[in-house]
């Protein structure tokens, strides 16, 4: 199938976020008119008023890139948050969108809805075959929830709704609190930081030998949207490099390009969460799409952004 976005209306919910900004960029290179809400304009978590704006935009597509999202300390300080607040965006703007007959969407998922010790590489198949990483369930059991939507829609009103599972993701944008953001961005601000006051060392959690996949979020927005204009299936798509790598070695990497030559601690009284987690990316790389920017080229063009935007990323130095 071939979904022609030329002169459509798109919606990209969760605009300003990391994904959603590289979503919007790369809808702006194609003939197609984009529509954004801020929080303040619309609160997905909102169901009156999901359906109003929706209803009254009338989308011809949409792109669920809308979350509220954090790292291991985040999910597990405030689970309750994670459970409800990504529930209600999943369902609010799916149920929205059949309701004003929009018929094509694509949810964004992530790659934590896979089983905790799933075989690697995960295939998209191995979807609910086992128990989930404790550290995160929370936000995982939501995304499901999403996945399910979609193909609930399509098996009993025949919406086009399809979906993609990301790996994780860094780039422009990316939230650089130590509280709340995810492994990649976190070493950056560490080891900025730690060049900045002459520090002898830096510190990461856990063992360092879990293995983790990293895709740029300008891969992930090309990678959207092909599969909206060219995917239309109930099986959820996975979105990632096919490349993984330890977490040592990605903090290494990271004080390399930041210039911070110090040794590397590790905390092993902090945990690893999952051991490994590579996702298969046979079946997108079937359809003809592959992602062409280096986990190195990726960090220093995001290190370039991070020094470029200090203020807005809750750095002082």
């Amino acid at each position: 199938m071939h979904f022609d976005l030329s002169g459509k209306r798109v919606f990209v919910a969760g605009h300003r976020g990391m994904v959603g900004g590289a979503i919007v960029r790369q809808l702006e290179q194609i003939d197609c008119e984009v529509l954004t809400a801020s929080r303040a304009e619309l609160d997905l978590i909102d169901q009156a008023a999901t359906r109003q704006w929706i209803a009254q935009q009338r989308p011809d597509a949409i792109v669920v890139a809308a979350a509220k999202v954090g790292g291991i300390l985040a999910n597990d300080t405030y689970p309750a948050d994670f459970l409800f607040d990504n529930l209600a965006i999943a369902s609010n703007v799916i149920e929205a969108a059949h309701r004003a007959d929009v018929n094509r969407l694509l949810f964004l998922g992530s790659s934590c809805i896979y089983p905790k010790l799933a075989d690697q590489p995960i295939v998209e198949e191995a979807l609910l075959t086992g128990p989930l990483e404790p550290t995160n369930e929370w936000y995982a059991v939501a995304k499901i929830a999403g996945i399910k939507l979609c193909q609930a829609y399509r098996r009993q009103h025949g919406r086009d709704y399809i979906s993609a599972m990301p790996t994780n993701l860094y780039g422009p944008g990316d939230n650089f609190d130590l509280n709340s953001s995810h492994v990649l961005p976190a070493l950056i601000r560490k080891a900025h930081e730690a060049k900045l006051s002459g520090a002898e060392d830096i510190t990461i959690w856990g063992t360092g030998t879990p293995r983790r996949e990293f895709l740029h979020a300008d891969d992930c927005a090309s990678a959207c949207v092909y599969l909206l204009q060219n995917y239309s299936d109930a099986v959820h798509v996975n979105v990632g490099s096919g490349e993984d790598i330890t977490i040592y070695d990605l903090a290494r990497m990271v004080c390399d390009t930041v210039g911070f030559a110090g040794p590397i601690v590790k905390d092993e009284t902090k945990p690893d969460g999952t051991p490994r987690k590579l996702m298969s990316a046979d079946k997108l790389r079937g359809m003809g799409w592959a992602p062409r920017i280096e986990l190195a080229d990726g960090i220093a063009s995001t290190y370039e952004w991070f020094l470029q935007n200090r203020v807005q990323s809750g750095a002082t130095a």
